[in-house]
């Protein structure tokens, strides 16, 4: 909310298990900020497997930060 609020682009990316506890936050605090989910578990995975996934959500990723 604070970027937001002096005009920098931001949001958040954590795994699909926050879906839903992203989005009650939000409304509890009036605001739909940008998010990016991946999959879920995070802490099991390997470092291959991690960067696996931040190359896959990387399209989302800046598409987010660059608000295309």
């Amino acid at each position: 909310m604070n970027l937001e609020s002096r005009g920098l682009p931001a949001g958040f990316i954590a795994s699909a298990e926050f879906i839903e506890a992203a989005a009650a936050q939000g409304k509890s605090l009036g605001i739909k900020p940008a998010s990016v989910f991946v999959p879920h578990p995070i802490q099991d995975r390997t470092d291959a497997e991690m960067a696996q996934l931040a190359q896959d959500a990387l399209e989302a990723i800046t598409d987010m930060v660059c608000q295309r």
